[in-house]
């Protein structure tokens, strides 16, 4: 069977507008209330929202991809990045800054047009090393066939499964002209049909040696962010297919050994998308829960160590099983303050002591309404 960059009609991708119209207009319709709703939370409380759902973005598409990156880290690095306040969370890596520098550009400058260059730009920023694991790999160019053929493969080593094969390098040249002149070229192209396309074409050309995955799924935010409007992100697509991962993976590889018609594809997408909209009023849920508890706390505020922990806990959705020892690390002080910090934190009712003594003593936050009872 050919692959679909073998067919004579490629790139020229069809779909059948009919079949995802209906789908298509009740996710731009539930997409503008979740902008709206969003947009109605004060500039504190955007700002929040924005950082989680960009941190969840970078932190899902590595995952996608099988790898796992500290989401302290990559949430300091945005923070850093967007003039936020940093303290008590950890500094990032090399790999993490790369990763974050690239969506944020793409993110942040959604407006610009996607050039050659830029694309370089980024592949270099995720490969800062310039090696893919132990592999010293071309950075910031289009790949090359020294190595042969470029395939995407799983199993072990004599059971491998070839599940595709990217044009040759010959062609890269042509193929990345031609898809750069579509995505930046004026249409009538609805911007979330044109993310889900733009996804689709980038990743089947494959023009790099590694982190085709991540770089299509930039673009598709940036598309996303066209779509919206806005600069800030309120929700994470990558959180969406990460979710899916199998599903995501079964879906590309039938299309790129399909036609030219990528329907079931763009199904799967706008499908996938209308779900991560849904899911993503967890952050909304955890930005007010955030905003309420220090509003809470704030009628008489904690000392700065006692800051920087509660807020690690909220950050990472970490908000039980606290002890002595946790409280001294993250907040590098002796166990005598930690224990002494704790003592006020529980007498305040912010911390509540879980079941349990002994060594395993442990705390976890109570919620906004239970500390103002205390207050009260």
């Amino acid at each position: 069977m050919n692959y679909i960059h073998e067919l004579q009609q490629w790139p020229k991708l069809t779909w059948d507008s009919q079949a995802v119209a209906e789908t298509l207009a009740a996710l731009r319709h539930k997409q503008g209330r979740h902008l709206g709703k969003m947009e109605s939370l004060g500039f504190d409380l955007q700002t929040e929202a924005n950082l989680t759902a960009l941190t969840n973005e970078v932190v899902k598409s590595s995952a996608i991809e099988g790898e796992t990156l500290t989401t302290g880290e990559v949430r300091s690095s945005i923070a850093r990045r967007l003039g936020l306040d940093v303290s008590g969370l950890p500094e990032p890596g090399r790999e993490v800054e790369g990763v974050v520098e690239m969506m944020l550009d793409a993110t942040g400058n959604f407006d610009q047009e996607l050039t050659a260059e830029r694309l370089h730009g980024w592949h270099a920023a995720l490969f800062p090393t310039g090696r893919s694991g132990m592999h010293r790999i071309t950075v910031g160019a289009w790949r090359d066939d020294k190595n042969g053929a470029m395939q995407v493969v799983s199993g072990p080593a004599g059971k491998r499964r070839v599940h595709f094969e990217a044009p040759s390098a010959s062609r890269l040249q042509a193929e990345m002209e031609q898809f750069l002149k579509w995505f930046n070229g004026l249409s009538n192209l609805d911007p979330v049909l044109k993310a889900a396309v733009a996804h689709f074409w980038f990743v089947t050309i494959h023009p790099f040696n590694d982190g085709n995955g991540r770089i299509a799924r930039a673009i598709s935010e940036m598309a996303l962010s066209r779509a919206d409007g806005s600069k800030n992100r309120f929700y994470s697509m990558s959180s969406g297919i990460e979710a899916e991962r199998k599903e995501y993976y079964i879906q590309l590889e039938s299309a790129q050994r399909g036609s030219v018609d990528i329907t079931s594809w763009l199904a799967w997408f706008l499908g996938c998308l209308d779900r991560t909209i849904d899911a993503s009023d967890t952050i909304f849920a955890s930005v007010l829960h955030k905003s309420r508890l220090w509003q809470v706390i704030n009628t008489k505020p904690v000392n700065e160590r006692q800051r920087k922990v509660i807020n690690r806990m909220l950050d990472h959705g970490w908000q039980g099983h606290l002890n002595t020892s946790k409280y001294a690390r993250l907040a590098k002080c002796s166990r005598d303050t930690a224990l002494r910090d704790i003592r006020v934190l529980l007498k305040r009712g912010i911390l509540v002591k879980n079941s349990g003594g002994g060594r395993s003593t442990s705390y976890h936050l109570a919620a906004p309404e239970e500390i103002q009872k205390q207050v009260l």
